[in-house]
């Protein structure tokens, strides 16, 4: 059959013939035939091994086994476990009078033993481990063969090779481990025999043992440590022996089994270490590295080293062995070698160190496997001392690195260069090499970290748009063209006047239709995506500004996306070309320059917190993943080059203008100015005036509300703008940015019944109540006052609010009154939002809280979770 079956071609081929074994098998069975029974039962078990279904013969194990000879016993037992599993009932001959069926017994025990029969044959098994017969003690060699034919090369468990008692006894304490103290004795005193293979099965359980019973591993420590040990010494030092030699080394097996078994005991305990120190030395230093039995003692050695209490000599002889190992051409053997180097740098970093050279090496292996576990080894590697040597080594082979590898190794140096970096212009130069080889694969919270860096670094502004307008000429990395057109629109004039000239730099000689040419080619550009589109326009309107020389050449070059398809562009092209035509005594105010960004209130936010709906007071709902903002498109937000880390603007004595406040102009008109009327006293905000928008409807469709939705779809950060919007202010006449789309004004809401009060928190510096109200005809919406108290003897400055809620809830928050707050309660800070529940009826609003501010110029951040909102919202 087995011949026939191998002789096939196809796999139909195969099925015709299995399905003819077993229509004759059926046959044999149904006529009750006992001579081809075994013979039947083996042609089952193949054909098991292939595969195929064979339930319908596998009570013939039973039957073989109730049969009185021991070859059929012997495949009836085989067949048992292989076919069957422990929640068959079975009868096992444990009293048998045939030691060698006994045997068989024992090994079928031991491997499909349920835990009722471990409690019920327990002591038969325990009495059995007391036998002096090695028959009993140990299987015959012709059911280990089988068994390794069968199952073992299956299941890759060589343990199957130990004595059959000693292998059913490990099931019993598996399956019930409080039988384990039963065993302890009986264990120990295996420790002692000769016989290797009744001595490696006694390891075994002495191992097991351990693992599931305390009292058992401190028995095994105290008397069984030095016993070991010497075991340990005969075996190493012990001469050719060709019944347990493997590849010139004696009976590798059982030096393996003994070194995890000293690991165990020596793991915690500093004198059962000491006991074994001498013995794992001579191990590493005699045990030959050539070949496979060798290096599997060698790195069970090391692992036992590793485990143990400290021993420093030993350590480093350990991971010197490491460093061998990946100098093999075996992969397996440099795998598990970098595995054991990433637990060793935990305990021995300085000896890890010094295989750094071989370990960046492995960085630029063929395997996959292997370059993945050597680059995650050098990210933990790297410290001040060495980052930029091996950043180098890093970029440098990423110029070269195949495509599916880049994503790894991009994502690694990123990390690296923010991590370590010694200095700005070092981490801004890594990140634009990374940039231009890489960076498509570079995430985006990246590239925005740059940019926040690069802001923060006022005296390499020049440096940094002149290495970007370089880089943008040999690359077209979408991540690169990004900042290349940030800082061009920013710092454009810095480029054009050489400004900043440092020593490392070469001369650049870039005029201004230079710089709009950069701009222009990424707008044109067909593989530019609508951000980095969107992102170029906001530079024109700059540069717009910056070179007056070149004004009409960008109002061209934006007029000719005035009916582009898509909404975003022709929305920016409208207002950008308005505001060059019309605006012009407004347009140098509108596109200063960014405020210094907020680089530790940026990383705070990448290092993520509020994994919610957080919502700020933009009047939107921002989704914030693990506490990176979401971009925006806004062109609301990006008029004012504000970003998701500018400080909250402050106004100048709690009642000045909030634009004066944050772009440090005078903004009010000239009495007779045509266009413009005087900023009225009620607190009316200039920014409201141009931009056409009063008070924002909660549910309208006007252009405020397009616009202001627009920001969840955007990818440039967003910044909470307190005070911005306020809904106090009052209707006054507008500039149209949109050329006739006008603003519909908005519409009252009618509240319902009132709901009582709240104190939402309360700590020793701040309170905040919450006023409830719903309005009519709406149930599922609620609509809170939320009201900040200064407890303190210091006023707050730059205060923020922010809110979290679960996803079946939809937040929305008006802008505050104010960012100011009086102390000693001399005043408070009002704000508004919205809540509209979906479960309503069925979940209750709740709600996290997160309320930032400086108090003596120390920023100080409160944070709560609100679970006791009034029954019925």
């Amino acid at each position: 059959m087995i011949r026939a079956i191998r002789a096939c071609k196809t796999a139909a081929e195969e099925r015709a013939v299995v399905r003819k074994e077993c229509a004759a098998i059926r046959a044999s069975i149904n006529e009750n035939d006992q001579d081809y029974r075994h013979r039947n039962l083996a042609k089952l078990m193949f054909i098991h091994m292939l595969g195929y279904p064979t339930h319908f013969g596998q009570m013939e194990c039973l039957k073989l086994i109730a049969s009185a000879g021991f070859p059929e016993k012997r495949i009836g037992y085989l067949g048992l476990m292989l076919l069957l599993d422990e929640r068959q009932e079975v009868l096992i001959d444990l009293n048998h009078t045939n030691q060698y069926i006994v045997g068989l017994a024992l090994c079928a025990l031991g491997n499909i033993c349920s835990a009722e029969m471990a409690r019920d044959l327990a002591p038969e098994v325990e009495r059995m481990l007391q036998f002096r017969d090695p028959n009993i003690r140990k299987k015959n060699n012709q059911l280990t063969y089988l068994l390794y034919k069968s199952e073992i090369k299956r299941k890759g468990d060589w343990k199957n090779f130990t004595k059959p008692a000693a292998l059913c006894s490990i099931r019993i304490i598996k399956k019930v481990p409080d039988l384990a103290e039963n065993f302890i004795n009986p264990a120990a005193s295996l420790l002692k025999e000769k016989h290797h293979g009744v001595l490696i099965t006694g390891i075994q359980l002495c191992t097991d043992l351990c693992k599931v019973s305390a009292e058992a591993l401190e028995y095994f420590r105290k008397k069984c440590t030095e016993g070991l040990v010497k075991t340990l010494k005969d075996v190493v030092n012990s001469p050719y022996a060709p019944e347990y030699d493997i590849a010139g080394i004696t009976d590798p097996f059982l030096h393996i089994r003994l070194l995890r078994l000293l690991r165990v005991l020596g793991q915690g305990d500093a004198d059962a270490s000491d006991c074994m120190n001498d013995i794992l030395a001579q191990v590493a230093t005699k045990t030959e590295s050539n070949k496979n039995a060798g290096n599997a003692i060698l790195y069970e050695c090391v692992e036992t080293i590793m485990s143990i209490e400290d021993n420093g000599g030993l350590r480093v002889l350990a991971i010197n062995i490491l460093g061998r190992f990946l100098s093999n051409r075996d992969n397996n053997i440099r795998y598990v070698a970098l595995n054991m180097l990433m637990k060793a740098i935990t305990v021995d970093a300085q000896a890890v160190q010094r295989h750094r050279a071989t370990i960046l090496e492995c960085v630029k292996d063929s395997d996959a496997s292997i370059r993945k576990r050597a680059l995650e080894l050098v990210f933990l590697l790297i410290n001040e001392s060495n980052v930029k040597p091996l950043t180098k080594e890093l970029i440098d082979y990423l110029e070269v690195s195949d495509q599916e590898f880049k994503g790894d190794l991009t994502a690694k140096i990123c990390s690296i260069v923010a991590k370590f970096s010694p200095e700005k212009i070092w981490y801004i130069d890594q990140m634009l090499k990374v940039l231009t080889e890489a960076g498509n694969f570079v995430k985006d919270e990246v590239w925005h970290a740059l940019i926040v860096v690069i802001s923060n670094a006022s005296d390499l502004h020049g440096y940094t748009v002149r290495a970007l307008y370089r880089a943008f000429q040999t690359s077209e990395q979408e991540s690169l063209v990004r900042v290349a057109v940030w800082c061009i629109g920013e710092y454009g004039d810095l480029l054009v006047n050489n400004v900043g000239m440092l020593d490392i730099e070469d001369p650049i000689t870039v005029t201004e239709s230079d710089a709009v040419d950069v701009v222009e080619i990424v707008i044109q550009r067909h593989t530019s995506d609508l951000t980095t589109k969107a992102m170029a326009f906001i530079a024109l309107l700059k540069l717009s500004s910056r070179f007056p020389s070149c004004s009409e050449r960008i109002k061209e070059i934006i007029v000719q996306y005035k009916g582009n398809l898509v909404l975003e562009l022709q929305q920016r092209s409208i207002e950008f070309n308005s505001i060059i035509s019309k605006h012009q005594n407004i347009r140098s105010a509108l596109v200063e320059r960014m405020p210094v960004l907020d680089e530790a209130t940026f990383m705070g936010r990448r290092a993520g917190s509020m994994p919610a709906t957080v919502s700020t007071s933009t009047t939107t709902s921002i989704n914030i993943p693990n506490g990176v903002s979401k971009p925006s498109m806004a062109p609301l937000v990006d008029l004012l080059d504000l970003s998701d880390d500018a400080p909250a603007p402050t106004s100048i004595g709690g009642s000045g203008d909030f634009l004066q406040d944050l772009l440090g102009v005078d903004l009010s008109p000239a009495p007779n100015q045509p266009g413009l009327k005087p900023a009225p006293q009620n607190g009316t905000d200039v920014l409201l005036d141009l931009l056409s928008i009063g008070t924002p409807p909660p549910q309208s469709d006007s252009s405020t509300s397009d616009i202001l939705s627009s920001v969840q779809d955007n990818k440039l950060p967003v910044a909470p703008l307190d005070g911005l919007l306020s809904p106090s202010t009052p209707a006054t006449p507008v500039i149209d940015l949109l050329d006739g789309f006008a603003v519909k004004p908005p519409t009252p809401e009618n509240n319902g019944s009132a709901f009582p009060s709240i104190v939402a928190f309360e700590s020793s510096l701040l309170k905040l109540v919450f006023n409830f109200s719903k309005p009519l005809g709406n149930p599922q919406t609620t609509l809170i006052q939320a009201t900040f108290t200064n407890l303190s003897s210091d006023s707050f400055t730059d205060f923020i609010f922010q809110a979290a809620v679960p996803k079946f809830l939809q937040l929305h928050l008006d802008p505050a009154s104010g960012n100011t707050l009086p102390a000693n309660g001399n005043g408070s800070i009002t704000q508004n939002l919205k809540v509209s529940n979906s479960q309503h009826g069925k979940k209750s609003l709740v709600m996290r809280i997160r309320i930032a501010f400086k108090m003596n110029n120390k920023d100080v951040l409160e944070e709560g979770q609100l679970n006791n909102f009034p029954h019925g919202l």
